[in-house]
C-alpha cells in the first residue's frame, strides 16, 4: 500500500504543476496563431485610471475598441469641433502594448451629434449637404488616424430585423448610397486601413441576407470593404451552433473577413423572444427579470462556461475566416448588460468576474485551444 502511494505521488504534483501554468496562459497567447482577441474599453480605462484594469488588458489582449469615444457625439460634437482627446489616448495606448487597434463607428444613426441633418435654420438637410457632411466627418478622422489605427467600423447598423435598411435619417436622406459614400471616403482617407460593415443579429437569416446584400453590392461597384462585424450580443441559449456557423460560411463566401465584434453572453431572462442590441429600448425591472443581484450560482457559471466553450470550439474550427473577437467590455461589472434592456439588473456576460478574476468560463475558452 505503501509502495503504491509513493509511486502515484509524483503524478498528482506534476498533474498540479500543469493547472498552475494552464491558468498563465493569456487569451492573447492562447490564440495567437488563429485570430485576435479583442476588448472594448471606457473613457477611464483609456485614461488608465486602474493600473489593475490597464494591467489586464495589457495582458490579456491584442487588440482594441473604444466603447464609446470615438462614437459622433464626443469625437466631432458641432460642425467645425473636432475632439481627438480620448482617441489619441486610445491609440497611444495600443501602440504602448504592440495592440491592433479598431475605430468604433464612423456613421451610426444613434449617439449623433445634434447638428448632423439640420441646417442653420433649423430644416433637414439635402442628400448633397448630408454627402458633404459625411465626406467632412470622415476624411478628416480617418485622415488624422491615417497609419495608426488599423480598421474602421464604416457603418453601423444600418439594417432592419427583416434586412431591409434600416429608415434612419442617412437613409431616408441619402438612400442607400450613403453606405457606399462612407466606404468610398473612409478608403480615400486611409487606403491601408481595413473597412467593416457592423451591425447585430447578423445570424439571423433575414438580416444575414441583408448584409451580404451591402457587401455584394459594394464589392459589385470596387468599393472597399474587408469585413463584416457580427455584434455577438448572445444569450444562453441563442443563436444556436449551427446557425452561427452558417452565418459564418456565407459571409466569409463574400471574400470578406468575419469578425465577431462585441461579444458577450447574457444569463439573465430577457424579456424579448430572441436577444437584440437595439440601445433605444427599454423595459422595467422586477426580480423575475434580475434573478442573481448578489452572485451568480455555480450551476450558472458552469452552463455560462459550457456556452463559451461551444462557441470558441467554433470558432477554432472556423479560424481561418474569423479575423478577430472582441468582447464588449473588460469584466462583468463594466458589462452594458447590467443595464439594457432592463437598468439595474445585474448580468455576468464575460470572462473575468467583478473582481477582475478568471471564471470559468475563461478557463473553458482556453482550453478550447489546448484541447
Amino acid at each position: 500500500m505503501n509502495k503504491f502511494i509513493f509511486l502515484i505521488l509524483p503524478i498528482l504534483i506534476f498533474s498540479g504543476t500543469q493547472s498552475k501554468a494552464q491558468q498563465k496562459l493569456t487569451l492573447k497567447e492562447a490564440f495567437k496563431d488563429k485570430f485576435l482577441m479583442g476588448v472594448a474599453v471606457n473613457r477611464y480605462q483609456i485614461n488608465q485610471s486602474n493600473q489593475e484594469e490597464t494591467d489586464l488588458i495589457a495582458s490579456q489582449f491584442n487588440a482594441l475598441t473604444a466603447e464609446n469615444d470615438m462614437k459622433w457625439m464626443y469625437i466631432h460634437p458641432e460642425e467645425n469641433t473636432f475632439n481627438f482627446e480620448q482617441s489619441d489616448k486610445l491609440v497611444e495606448l495600443a501602440q504602448k502594448n504592440d495592440m491592433f487597434v479598431v475605430g468604433h463607428t464612423l456613421v451610426w444613426h444613434s449617439q449623433l451629434a445634434p447638428w448632423v441633418f439640420k441646417s442653420n435654420n433649423g430644416d433637414t438637410i439635402s442628400n448633397e449637404e448630408l454627402n458633404g457632411r459625411i465626406k467632412k466627418h470622415i476624411s478628416t478622422i480617418v485622415g488624422n488616424y491615417k497609419g495608426r489605427i488599423d480598421a474602421w467600423d464604416v457603418v453601423n447598423e444600418a439594417l432592419e430585423e427583416d434586412g431591409s435598411y434600416r429608415k434612419s435619417p442617412f437613409y431616408k436622406i441619402g438612400g442607400e448610397a450613403f453606405i457606399e459614400k462612407a466606404f468610398q471616403y473612409a478608403n480615400a482617407a486611409d487606403p491601408g486601413a481595413e473597412l467593416y460593415y457592423n451591425d447585430y443579429n447578423l445570424i439571423t437569416p433575414e438580416k444575414r441576407n441583408g448584409a451580404i446584400r451591402i457587401i455584394n453590392n459594394l464589392k459589385s461597384k470596387g468599393i472597399k470593404i474587408d469585413g463584416v462585424g457580427v455584434q455577438a450580443h448572445w444569450s444562453l441559449n441563442e443563436p444556436s451552433i449551427e446557425d452561427i456557423e452558417t452565418a459564418i460560411k456565407m459571409y466569409s463566401e463574400t471574400g470578406v473577413k468575419v469578425m465577431f465584434t462585441e461579444l458577450d453572453i447574457s444569463v439573465l431572462p430577457s424579456p424579448w423572444n430572441a436577444p437584440t442590441a437595439d440601445v433605444s429600448v427599454s423595459f422595467e425591472n422586477n426580480p423575475t427579470m434580475n434573478p442573481y443581484p448578489n452572485g451568480l450560482p455555480d450551476s450558472v457559471q458552469t452552463q455560462l462556461a459550457k456556452r463559451y466553450e461551444e462557441i470558441f470550439k467554433l470558432f477554432n474550427k472556423h479560424s481561418d475566416k474569423i479575423g478577430r473577437v472582441t468582447f464588449w467590455g473588460l469584466h462583468d461589472g463594466l458589462s452594458w448588460k447590467n443595464n439594457f434592456p432592463i437598468r439595474g439588473r445585474t448580468d455576468y456576460t464575460l470572462l473575468f468576474d467583478r473582481g477582475m478574476k478568471p471564471k470559468k468560463a475563461f478557463n473553458a475558452v482556453i482550453n478550447t485551444v489546448k484541447d
